[in-house]
């Protein structure tokens, strides 16, 4: 007769339900430098091109709107791929897709190097968005299978703070690669990182904790939970290809207020990640290397933000067990202080000023980075690669409409117009998760 004492699923290691309990593996937190890493790597490979924008310029002979289009480009492929993205992590698993994509973004980003003109480049950067699309969606995917939900909010903070961290040293980096070796070989560089992490993961990830053989059965069932009886959760099969329901997820207002909350952030950050070097230079007057160094002042704040609204999103649920009001008590006032600090940023005199108001924006903006994205896997489950697809999606189309207005806008003398468009895009979103977001409300059951 078979074992009923034994839980399993195929190709996972096998628990017995009454052993005696072993202190739990931390197996997990290794799962979550892998994909930390993965996410500084994001953002080192698609923000060195801010960088090199300058020498880029000048060598093409392109305007500030052109320059504008190069950075949106990005985000136009990355919008459109991110729901296939996601899907794909839903239906066939977080390792396959990541070992797919991972080496042909980091070849794309390589080959940025190649680019002789706008079209050149503007068609590169589109395919590399393309290929980064899935990257988040299927991390989301990834960590909902490997955490509990008192942890979702501060492994979003961790993984957030690592792809704040490398806009934060890309200036170091970026223009040390440049100064010695020439713009192109900043992408050179970036796109090496990618195959390297690449190699790691495909030796130290598995889709299911049950799969990797240094999870012990304390860890699995701190992960997973334990029934009445003691016995361990059963995960999913991973042979199963879950089917999404995208009528139900596309008819959701729930699922539309989510992804309006995350335009409105979203908008908000792409500035840091394109034209706030160029507007140190040129607004501001600062040299190379004050830029380098400034530039990285409020994206460290941001590191510093991303675990505190994770921290503190998981510590509010743990003491009430309410989901709800742990998600909109972070994000809601921390939109609002990010948007008013964005007042004396546009119109303070003094360079300094501006760049400790434009910090500390940035520090109340990456409040939301946990709850924007704890709430995909709270109202989506086993979908939640799909629903954070359809959220970074309408994210990604907002943020790329921010460097092309921004550039519009200083190319006509007006530096300080797009600072109060900013201003009110993000009290628009911290009206939207105080009263519409409901992270309690399922996006994919009736």
């Amino acid at each position: 007769m078979p074992d009923t004492n034994r839980i399993s699923v195929p190709g996972s290691t096998v628990f017995p339900k009454n052993a005696a309990t072993p202190p739990p593996t931390k197996t997990r937190w290794l799962v979550l430098l892998l994909i930390s890493l993965m996410y500084m790597i994001t953002y080192m490979d698609r923000t060195g091109i801010s960088i090199a924008a300058p020498a880029m310029s000048k060598q093409f002979g392109l305007s500030q709107t052109q320059l504008g289009f190069v950075f949106s480009a990005f985000l136009w492929a990355y919008a459109v791929g991110q729901i296939p993205g996601g899907w794909c992590a839903d239906r066939f698993g977080p390792r396959l897709v990541f070992l797919i994509i991972v080496p042909f973004w980091s070849i794309m980003t390589a080959l940025t190097a190649s680019s002789a003109g706008f079209a050149s480049l503007l068609g590169i950067r589109f395919v590399f968005g393309s290929a980064e699309a899935g990257a988040f969606p299927t991390a989301t995917r990834a960590m909902q299978l490997w955490f509990p939900k008192e942890e979702r909010g501060i492994v979003h903070g961790v993984t957030h703070s690592f792809s704040r961290l490398a806009v934060a040293i890309v200036p170091f980096i970026a223009v040390s690669i440049m100064v010695a070796l020439g713009w192109r070989w900043i992408f050179y560089v970036f796109g090496l990182a990618g195959l390297l992490w690449s190699f790691a993961f495909y030796l130290l990830y598995r889709n299911l904790p049950e799969q990797h053989s240094s999870v012990n059965s304390s860890e699995l069932a701190y992960i997973r939970g334990r029934n009445p009886d003691g016995s361990i959760k059963p995960s999913i099969d991973p042979r199963r290809r879950p089917a999404a329901p995208w009528k139900m997820i596309l008819r959701s207002p729930n699922m539309w207020y989510i992804a309006a909350g995350y335009c409105c952030f979203y908008y908000g950050t792409y500035f840091f990640v394109t034209w706030f070097p160029t507007y140190l230079l040129e607004y501001r007057h600062l040299s190379l290397k004050s830029a380098g160094t400034l530039a990285s002042l409020p994206l460290l704040a941001g590191m510093v933000g991303d675990v505190a609204g994770g921290t503190l999103t998981d510590k509010i649920y743990r003491k009430t067990g309410k989901l709800k009001f742990a998600r909109r008590v972070v994000a809601a006032p921390a939109m609002l202080a990010s948007g008013i600090c964005l007042v004396p940023a546009a119109t303070a005199h003094s360079a300094w000023t501006a760049i400790l108001c434009l910090t500390a924006s940035f520090f109340f903006l990456e409040l939301v980075i946990s709850p924007a994205w704890a709430v995909p896997m709270d109202v989506g489950g086993e979908y939640s690669g799909t629903v954070s697809g359809v959220m970074n999606m309408a994210g990604s189309l907002a943020a790329s409409l921010s460097p092309i207005i921004f550039g519009a806008l200083v190319q006509r003398g007006f530096w300080i117009t797009p600072f109060f468009i900013s201003a009110g895009v993000l009290l628009t979103g911290a009206l939207i998760w105080a009263f519409l977001i409901d992270p309690d409300k399922s996006v994919v059951a009736a």
